[in-house]
């Protein structure tokens, strides 16, 4: 690389669990064609996606697996000024900077989206819990026949047709195309792993940081109208709370809520979601055209 010419600014997307990086890949290439100056960086994390067949370390925690991603971008040698986490990327990405001062940039703007920094209040009757689709999927054969086997298992089960489609985006075809009357699919996750991220993911506590913004840090917390994820008073008090103080103390923290969509915030109403988080990236050009 010719080091004469200064890196692109970095933006790192984070899925959620039982998702991929390919779960990010058509906002990402949305996002790049409107910024060009930038570059994003989708990650598969821990016991997912083509991550999966990396043996890692126990604990699985929402804390290694955000060393897990500080790690990969020293290795890469970036510096990303920007985090995106959806649900448990969320957690990720606060976790990345409640652990990092160097090699996350100052400033660095960090969005959460559909998750609140404390406990994790599930939806209630009628809706998808996902403990109990890990528990589902847990109990199906390591092979399949096809993805529609799945989709159909699960909404037998009560889960719901979107949530059963997209977890059907795991498999992957397992013997070749042209034996295909013995043709199968697996599983692309392991879910024993996966299983203990979300239980991190439940009882993880990251209210320090939100509370204690350092300086430079600016925390974004985004609330889908529609949520599966209960956000509690309580939650919402605390974090506009935090507002008040961060901006007292040169840090930030912000509120959003993104009009028309469930938990899955960038299916459900990606121009929404576009649209507030163009904003971080304007801003971010702007301050990088000053300094140079």
């Amino acid at each position: 690389m010719d080091k004469s010419i200064p890196d692109p600014p970095t933006a790192v997307l984070l899925h959620g669990i039982l998702g991929s990086r390919k779960n990010w890949g058509s906002f990402a290439k949305r996002l790049a064609q409107e910024f060009p100056m930038w570059q994003f960086l989708l990650v598969d994390l821990r016991c997912h996606g083509d991550s999966a067949s990396i043996k890692k370390r126990e604990p699985h925690t929402v804390a290694s697996t955000a060393l897990d991603v500080l790690k990969l971008i020293v290795q890469l040698r970036l510096t990303p000024r920007v985090l995106v986490g959806h649900s448990f990327g969320g957690k990720v990405a606060l976790s990345m900077v409640e652990q990092a001062a160097k090699p996350l940039a100052r400033p660095v703007r960090v969005w959460v989206l559909d998750a609140t920094p404390g406990k994790v209040r599930a939806g209630g009757d009628g809706e998808d819990h996902p403990a109990e689709l890990i528990e589902s999927l847990k109990r199906m054969p390591m092979q399949v026949s096809s993805k529609q086997e799945v989709v159909d298992a699960l909404i037998k089960e009560q889960f719901s047709v979107d949530v059963a489609q997209w977890v059907a985006t795991n498999l992957r075809r397992s013997s070749p195309l042209h034996s295909l009357p013995s043709s199968s699919f697996s599983w692309i996750f392991d879910l024993d792993g996966i299983s203990e991220m979300y239980r991190s993911y439940e009882e993880t506590n990251l209210w320090g940081i939100v509370e204690n913004v350092p300086r430079g840090v600016h925390i974004n917390f985004l609330k889908a109208e529609r949520s599966l994820h209960r956000w509690a008073l309580e939650d919402l008090q605390r974090i506009h709370a935090a507002e008040e103080l961060a901006a007292d103390e040169g840090g930030g923290v912000e509120m959003h809520v993104l009009e028309d969509a469930g938990h899955w915030v960038h299916a459900d109403n990606p121009d929404g979601l576009f649209r507030i988080l163009s904003s971080t990236f304007r801003i971010e050009t702007t301050i990088r055209g000053m300094q140079n």
